[in-house]
């Protein structure tokens, strides 16, 4: 039961994770996805690059081969080499797609074998978990940039400044419930 409540909570967690930063992509101008402010910071369009390679060398052939793939070209994708919002997005929907797919196929059992990343071998738990702390690191990546790039039009994604109170109240007001936060949070980004 514990097993099955965390795969399905690391579905929802993840699904979160990638419409926050869609939404935050949405609010931008096609040129502003490949914006760097300087040599050693990364635009969005190459923080989507990274993010897609990683995750289709880490969920191809999960539990039979290891994390990181032979064909994979990490330092390449750190290079800029999508240049249109249309390729940014099928770069990152591909990627996601090869982690949901892979999730979806999981069962209970699989949580507890051995999958290698780098020749370092961790329960299929801790690598499901390291890459949950991996791609939320990313999306707040995005979404501060973005955040920035708009200045004063952005859309706040959570509870905006100055509206905790607000938004506690009407959390309270509400009978207890046993739910994943994430389902209140993913109607709202819809």
């Amino acid at each position: 039961m514990i097993n099955n409540n965390y795969l399905e909570s690391i579905k929802k967690q993840m699904l979160y994770y990638k419409t926050l930063a869609e939404k935050a992509i949405d609010q931008l101008e096609e040129a502003q996805l490949f914006v760097s402010n300087n040599d050693d910071t990364n635009s969005i369009a190459v923080i989507v690059n990274h993010m897609s390679g990683n995750m289709l060398s880490r969920w191809t052939d999960f539990l039979t081969t290891d994390g990181e793939k032979e064909w994979r070209q990490r330092d390449a994708e750190f290079e800029n080499s999508i240049n249109t919002k249309e390729t940014l997005l099928a770069t990152w929907n591909k990627g996601w797609d090869c982690f949901f797919n892979t999730i979806n196929a999981l069962e209970a059992d699989d949580l507890e074998k051995i999958i290698y990343i780098r020749n370092e071998g961790q329960t299929v738990v801790e690598a499901i978990n390291r890459q949950l702390a991996h791609y939320p690191y990313h999306v707040g990546q995005i979404v501060f940039y973005a955040k920035m790039l708009k200045q004063d039009s952005w859309s706040s994604l959570s509870i905006p400044k100055n509206n905790s109170q607000s938004y506690n109240a009407e959390k309270f007001a509400k009978d207890k419930t046993i739910k994943h936060f994430t389902d209140d949070e993913l109607t709202k980004l819809q």
